[in-house]
């Protein structure tokens, strides 16, 4: 079967915040909203052109943060409009070690992985290698990984005259807060996957729910651009120019580029 038989659309795009929202819609301004019979959830539909056919893409924002909220509308999202692409655009922490790769505000992280770095077990400090204060951790992360086979168009979007992002392809954390301590960054999620590139809340939902959905499954990509560093320097100033850049990338990538 040819994918117009199987896919209803091209993209599906997750966002999680109004800021997302708006970094998207700077570059979609044509986007018509449309409803599901006994949904309450709110859905944007618009279309672009590629090697002269029409190509719809669908958006939907989450209704609070969190992997919960995340798995529950890409199901939706899945289940309706039958994606080939679901991706998640956004903001993220950037926590590579500055020795291996510099992170700039807006730098765009695209998921080789992702994982839950918030999975395991808390205890008595004496009983785990993983100490925080008062607190021992023992760590069960539950890990998907992307499809690597993307990595080329990926890397061939990465390399275009096109495009004006730094581009970073590495893992992703997810957990259920907002970190903004480095020891967390340094204890919880570096001492178990060291080269993770960026944390945040809901990608490994995202990923979760595209492989497991039921059939024809999307392909998912999560690409979110650094607002902060996960640390006590954390702001919400970068937030609008990340959530720009990751849909700049994100857009120049499915528009161009997936195949």
């Amino acid at each position: 079967m040819m994918d117009t038989e199987i896919f209803k659309c091209f993209v599906a795009v997750i966002v999680v915040t109004e800021r997302e929202e708006a970094g998207v819609r700077a570059h979609i301004r044509d986007f018509n909203k449309i409803s599901v019979e006994n949904d309450d959830q709110i859905y944007y539909e618009s279309f672009f052109e590629r090697d002269g056919e029409k190509k719809r893409i669908i958006m939907a924002k989450q209704n609070e943060m969190g992997m919960t909220a995340a798995a529950v509308l890409c199901t939706k999202l899945i289940e309706e409009f039958r994606p080939k692409y679901l991706i998640m655009t956004g903001i993220a922490a950037g926590i590579a070690d500055a020795k291996d790769e510099k992170q700039y505000y807006g730098d765009v992280v695209v998921a080789d992985m992702v994982w839950n770095y918030a999975s395991g077990k808390f205890v008595n400090p004496e009983q785990a290698e993983i100490r925080i204060g008062e607190v021992g951790f023992i760590p069960r992360p539950e890990v998907v990984n992307m499809n690597h086979q993307l990595n080329q168009y990926i890397e061939k979007a990465i390399a275009s005259m096109d495009n004006q992002c730094h581009v970073y392809i590495g893992p992703m954390a997810c957990g259920t807060n907002v970190v903004a301590n480095r020891e967390i960054i340094e204890k919880q999620v570096r001492s178990q996957i060291n080269r993770t590139a960026a944390v945040d809340m809901e990608s490994y939902a995202v990923a979760y729910a595209a492989q497991n959905a039921t059939k024809p499954r999307p392909e998912a990509l999560v690409i979110k651009s650094v607002c902060d560093y996960g640390d006590a320097r954390k702001c919400d100033y970068y937030q609008k120019f990340a959530a720009y850049t990751s849909f700049e990338f994100a857009k120049l990538l499915y528009e161009h580029y997936l195949p």
